[in-house]
């Protein structure tokens, strides 16, 4: 009986978009507020000489930092990569650290600035497990030994924010606890007031030249302060990782680690752990019972399934974030997510299905339609750039032929060349399209990819096509059509008023103008009835080839037949009329 309950509730639950989605979980992660870090007297004896050094660093901190921004005032042409890169190492190691958080980042950084930081990844120094341990006990409230039955010092990795240790719960459930590094949440907040004050005292950029990438350091310092804030907060990783388990998951065929609400703060995250291998090895998944050919299906359709049905998706889907485990696909490290809205997806495929037509109105159409035009975008030069892009598809008649990730790119060249701002979210769609083809090449390179992308595609096409609204759109066309046929008369009947009142002078004298007027507008008359018969008759050929129920008992859907009636009658009735007058 409660099943039955169940089921009823979720067939009349209401399906939500994914603009609906986002607002959800944008709003949960609004609600989580910065609380300063209450240490035990246990964790601030062990970093008492930090604490220390730290107090002392800040009283002349401000006068170090601006020190070493009038030091690299001389970057008259902006900020290079390796530029930026020198800057942070000398500003100090939270500065380090940021440039390690935003390495990743592509979606906010130019690619060539984020390969320059990654080399910031590297020699990360780990924490002593005595102040790992103390900071567990300090956010939990309870000794280690309540909470664990087993915890490991060695971390299984070391990164800029944080660490993370194997463990294994009371009650024997596998569980890994990520842990933010100490005190480093209020030095970079602190750091950041002091930038954003001295950061316009060194002066502005000029643009780049020779074509050499180049940045303003106060727009880097807006960017970094905003991503810095989210990934210093695991809360917004755990939500995160609860979203996809519960809302992109649900199916249970693919998933992600459970949350360990009570073991999850502002500075420690712990989940359940994966015990498996990255789907990079390819030895250990046929041990397991799989093959890498399904696991890159699983994968492949898991990613187009967050694109295309739900508009969030996993931003960095290299093959260390995906593990495999008995088989099953484990999507992990939640700490960036890309978001596409339902109006990016639908320009997206008007630029595709314009690229198909070669129609470069379409096209222009779509690309303005996600990205944002300036005063130097030219659209007749948009459109001709567009025309010689789609000339490279003009032999492709299926979407299986065309290379997403490469049209994609293509796609934001273009914009950036008209001066068209493409928005963050689109641009690290691009790249995350880009690393899950990699992971494909390298797991599975038989797998036909673009044609499970393209019958994802499709299937989307389906979901969103609205027979009233096509209907309506001809309708339209078809109206809008006879009224400027129906004004031919009219504009005849004045031009004729204004030669018999003397304001237009001809050398023509013309009797009964009204028996001729009236007698083109019956055949405008009919001539109208031919063109709304013959946008009938093409609206129901479309139709035809579609399996829009109701169907017919030989498979034709029901109004593609209404339609094609219609429009034959009307022909019928047209063509009558003419030959009737001629007699």
């Amino acid at each position: 009986m409660e099943n039955k309950k169940k089921n009823t509730q979720e067939e009349t639950a209401p399906v939500r978009s994914k603009d609906d989605l986002a607002r959800d979980l944008a709003y949960t992660k609004e609600k989580f507020e910065h609380t300063p870090m209450v240490m035990t007297p246990e964790l601030e004896q062990l970093l008492a000489s930090e604490i220390k050094a730290s107090d002392k660093k800040e009283k002349k901190r401000g006068a170090e930092m601006l020190g070493v921004l009038a030091k690299h005032n001389f970057y008259a042409n902006g900020l290079t990569p390796a530029e930026l890169r020198t800057t942070l190492e000398d500003l100090g190691p939270t500065y380090v650290k940021i440039g390690q958080i935003m390495s990743s980042r592509t979606d906010l950084l130019p690619e060539s600035y984020c390969k320059e930081l990654e080399t910031l990844r590297q020699n990360v120094k780990e924490l002593d497990p005595a102040i790992v341990r103390a900071i567990i006990e300090s956010e939990t409230g309870k000794k280690i030994s309540e909470i664990y039955k087993e915890f490991s010092d060695k971390p299984l990795g070391s990164a800029s924010i944080g660490q993370v240790h194997y463990g294994v719960l009371l009650d024997g459930t596998k569980v890994v606890t990520k842990v933010q590094r100490p005190l480093i949440q209020e030095m970079m907040e602190k750091d950041f007031e002091l930038l954003k004050k001295l950061a316009p005292m060194v002066g502005g950029v000029a643009p780049a030249e020779d074509g050499e990438d180049a940045m303003d350091l106060v727009t880097i310092i807006n960017e970094f302060e905003k991503v810095t804030k989210e990934e210093l907060d695991f809360r917004v990783e755990a939500a995160n990782t609860k979203f996809f388990r519960e809302i992109v998951f649900e199916d249970g065929q693919v998933t992600c680690p459970r949350v360990i609400e009570e073991l999850t703060t502002e500075r420690i995250f712990t989940m359940t752990f994966v015990d498996g291998c990255s789907v990079g090895k390819k030895d250990k998944l046929i041990e397991q019972g799989t093959t890498p050919e399904q696991v890159g299906r699983d994968i492949l359709e898991s990613y187009l399934h967050q694109v295309f049905d739900i508009g969030i998706f996993h931003a960095d889907p290299h093959q260390g974030n995906i593990m495999c485990s008995e088989g099953k696909v484990h999507w992990i490290d939640f700490g960036m997510i890309g978001q596409i809205t339902e109006g990016d997806m639908n320009a997206l495929q008007d630029l595709i299905v314009g690229l198909l037509k070669g129609d470069s109105e379409e096209m222009a159409k779509g690309v303005l339609s996600i990205g944002t035009g300036s005063a130097n975008t030219d659209r007749n030069k948009l459109k001709e750039d567009l025309e010689f892009f789609s000339a490279k598809y003009m032999n492709v008649s299926s979407l299986n032929d065309i290379d997403f990730s490469a049209l994609l790119g293509e796609v934001v060249d273009l914009a950036d060349k008209h001066h068209i701002v493409m928005p963050g979210r689109f641009t690290m769609l691009v790249r995350s399209f880009l690393t899950i083809e990699g992971v494909m090449e390298e797991l599975c390179p038989q797998l036909n990819l673009f044609e499970i992308i393209s019958d994802k595609l499709m299937e989307r096409v389906k979901k969103t096509f609205s027979l009233e609204k096509e209907i309506l759109n001809l309708g339209q066309g078809v109206l809008d059509t006879g009224k400027k046929v129906s004004r031919i008369p009219q504009l005849i009947a004045d031009a004729l008023s204004d030669i018999m009142k003397g304001r237009i002078k001809i050398n023509l004298e013309l009797t009964g103008y009204q028996e001729l007027a009236d007698g083109l507008n019956e055949k405008v008359n009919d001539v109208i009835l031919i063109i709304v018969a013959c946008v009938l008759f093409s609206g129901g050929c479309k139709l035809a080839s579609t399996q829009i129920r109701p169907l017919t008992p030989n498979g034709m859907p029901l109004i593609a037949v209404f339609l094609l009636v219609v429009s034959l009658s009307l022909m019928i009735f047209a063509l009558k009329r003419i030959f009737r007058k001629k007699k």
